[in-house]
């Protein structure tokens, strides 16, 4: 999943890390830990929320609505002002609808492998979920996306396709663990391996999106 490190070694990613590690008073080099992992798990729970015919029409309503991309026009207007409660309750709500009862659980495992205590690993993501909505938002309206096939394929390109059963299983592992910290190791060696293989999937339209080489 080259992809997420391509996002957060570009110019924009590094000011997303930037953005996010000043909002919440967290080590620069955790929040980026943190956002290498969970981004991932994310795009996976999303694809599976997607999967029902509710999921995928509540999404796509998100993605051309409020989440339509507009959040990536100004993000040093968002970090400069300060991170307010709109955008955090919001982050919080989507992370509630996207991991259900699993939020715990993945905040858990991530901040264990992290160096960084649950809530701290919450905070990170919650000013990170509504930047994430507004890539895919950008991602549906660059793509035309206008039913659950088009969403479903758009996904799973970003995910990688079914050229990477290997990191899917990883991901599902992830979204289904009990906390206990044991499945992150694989899951972070396995993004973090992808570092310097080929660029497609993931890579290619996130590398793309964010000017990724």
């Amino acid at each position: 999943m080259s992809g997420i490190l391509d996002l957060l070694n570009s110019d924009l990613g590094k000011t997303i890390i930037s953005g996010v590690s000043g909002s919440t008073g967290t080590d620069q080099n955790k929040t980026s830990s943190v956002l290498t992992m969970a981004l991932p798990v994310l795009m996976k729970a999303m694809e599976r929320n997607a999967s029902t015919p509710q999921g995928a029409e509540g999404l796509m309503g998100a993605l051309s609505g409020k989440h339509n991309g507009s959040i990536l026009d100004n993000l040093g207007g968002l970090f400069g002002g300060g991170v307010n409660d709109e955008v955090l309750n919001d982050g919080d709500k989507i992370l509630g609808h996207v991991l259900g009862n699993k939020k715990q659980g993945v905040e858990k495992i991530i901040g264990e492998k992290s160096g960084l205590d649950a809530g701290s690993v919450a905070n990170i993501l919650k000013v990170a979920a509504p930047i994430l909505m507004g890539v895919l938002g950008k991602q549906a309206s660059q793509n035309n996306v206008s039913s659950s096939n088009d969403l479903s394929g758009l996904l799973g390109g970003l995910l990688g396709g079914s050229d990477a059963k290997e990191e899917q299983s990883f991901l599902e592992k992830i979204l289904d663990a009990d906390g206990d910290g044991s499945v992150i190791d694989d899951v972070a060696g396995m993004v973090l391996g992808q570092a310097t293989k080929g660029k497609g999937g993931l890579g290619g339209l996130l590398g793309g999106l964010f000017g990724g080489k």
